[in-house]
């Protein structure tokens, strides 16, 4: 089982469900993080077929989404962007994906491989532009994947 941190592109996620967020933006968003919230502490099947943990969660929000009020739940952050949300995405990843190579390692990502005890890190879009920004040694799933794992959480 792999330890992992989720780095969740909450406007990209709220933006692919049609429930009316777009009226609400801030009460889409605050509904999702407290969906996403769920999942910190659990054993999950990961967009490989993986098993993993997630021990952490950062949702990045921005524009309006940005007062959403901070959720009580421990191992899960909110990321306010100051401009706009892939930057601060695409920062976040690689500031994560390096700080999860096991120490000693060095270089490009190509050129090491993680052990089983390094965190894996995540990140949830369905962005195309933002995930060309992404380093190679963080992974990419789609919001679909992170939404059916919450429906899954609560049935």
């Amino acid at each position: 089982m792999r330890e992992t941190l989720l780095i969740v592109d909450a406007a990209n996620v709220v933006g692919s469900r049609p429930d009316g967020w777009w009226r609400d933006r801030i009460g889409a968003t605050a509904r999702l993080v407290a969906t996403i919230g769920e999942l910190v502490g659990r054993t999950v099947e990961g967009p490989a077929g993986e098993q993993l943990l997630i021990v952490a969660i950062e949702a990045v929000l921005e524009g309006q989404a940005r007062g959403v009020q901070d959720p009580a739940i421990a191992g899960l952050r909110l990321v306010r962007a100051d401009r706009d949300g892939d930057g601060t995405i695409a920062d976040l990843a690689w500031r994560r994906g390096i700080a999860a190579r096991p120490s000693g390692l060095e270089g490009p990502a190509s050129s090491w491989s993680r052990s089983s005890s390094s965190t894996m890190v995540i990140v949830v879009t369905a962005d195309r532009g933002l995930r060309a920004r992404l380093p190679a040694d963080v992974a990419v799933a789609g919001p679909r994947w992170m939404l059916d794992l919450s429906r899954s959480a609560h049935g």
